[in-house]
């Protein structure tokens, strides 16, 4: 074992909906290359869509890709698969882990993410989703990216 404690790398939760736009896509990919190239664990609820676009940046930039899955399978990109068995109950585990949250597009089930994060105090920074209050509304991936891993 080393002397000295390593600095805790950031886990941030990328979340969208599994059925997702082009341009939706392209944003969640860039989230999670950008994610790995900052050195951060992206979460993922490790399914199709955002989620395995997301995973797929990150996986491609060599990052750490950690999958909280409905079931026991997730999609090819992931580090870690952690089998909940919880279906939908795994979105309180998900976002409960994160460090910061990056909802990308999305529908009921992401909108009950964001609502387990805030209600957690746990930021969440959003890309074209769910225009509500306490989901800090960003322009594009960078943005998105560089707050969810500055902010304290």
């Amino acid at each position: 074992m080393g002397g000295g404690a390593e600095k805790t790398r950031k886990q941030v939760a990328v979340i969208g909906g599994s059925q997702a736009g082009e341009q939706e896509l392209i944003r969640a990919e860039q989230v999670g290359f950008l994610l790995a190239q900052h050195g951060a664990v992206l979460l993922s609820g490790g399914r199709g869509g955002v989620m395995e676009a997301s995973c797929r940046g990150a996986y491609n930039a060599g990052g750490m890709v950690v999958g909280i899955v409905p079931g026991s399978e997730g999609n090819s990109y992931l580090s870690v698969i952690i089998k909940t068995h919880m279906n939908h109950a795994r979105n309180v585990i998900l976002v409960g882990s994160a460090d910061a949250v990056i909802a990308i597009g999305g529908e009921f089930g992401t909108l009950s993410e964001i609502a387990f994060a805030l209600k957690s105090g746990i930021p969440v920074y959003g890309l074209s989703t769910w225009n509500i209050p306490g989901v800090i509304p960003c322009e594009n991936p960078d943005e998105a990216v560089y707050r969810a891993i500055s902010d304290p």
